[in-house]
């Protein structure tokens, strides 16, 4: 496993642990819970996976230290919207019926996200990301062309973001990398 599976993995859940983590300080604040130690440790561990996930995905997209090649469009197809909802459920289920604050939902909770964890990164899921996508991000599968070995058609996933909709025949410049998916720029 590389750090760039993790990191990204964990970045896919920042939104869930931001919501999970206000659910703890808002039933503290109204005295629904104790501060006690598994709350506190909960709390720490949640700001821990979001500050992780946050500069996992950082790293992953902008300090890749792949050399961007020109490639031109032949085939796109946007997979985003094909699994978000699917994945957003999975949110609604974590934040609102888990009580982190009983030890066996919080040791649930945590094996949950462990074998999420396992299928993600062994499938290679990683277009299923809605920090990526809450950042703006869209992700795609494309038939190109590099313009620069003319190796002919090629396919990968691509990581985009853009006000605009990628178009057919133009040329853009991306990251290639062989592992997982691409950037364009």
């Amino acid at each position: 496993m590389t750090f760039k599976k993790i990191s990204l993995y964990l970045s896919a859940f920042v939104p869930l642990y931001f919501l999970v983590m206000i659910k703890i300080v808002i039933d503290i604040i109204n005295d629904n819970l104790s501060f006690n130690v598994l709350n506190s440790f909960s709390l720490l561990l949640l700001l821990v996976l979001i500050i992780l996930g946050i500069f996992g995905a950082i790293k992953s997209i902008k300090h890749d230290n792949t050399k961007s090649t020109k490639i031109k469009i032949i085939n796109k197809n946007c997979i985003t919207e094909q699994y978000f909802l699917g994945y957003f459920s999975l949110f609604v289920l974590f934040a609102l019926s888990f009580e982190l604050e009983r030890v066996s939902m919080f040791v649930v909770f945590s094996c949950v996200i462990i074998l999420i964890g396992i299928v993600y990164i062994k499938n290679d899921l990683f277009y299923i990301n809605p920090l990526l996508n809450i950042l703006g991000y869209n992700f795609y599968d494309i038939t190109f062309i590099n313009l620069e070995n003319n190796k002919g058609e090629q396919t990968a996933k691509f990581f985009y973001k853009g006000t605009l909709d990628l178009s057919l025949s133009n040329t853009y410049y991306a990251k290639l990398s062989h592992e997982n998916f691409s950037m364009i720029e």
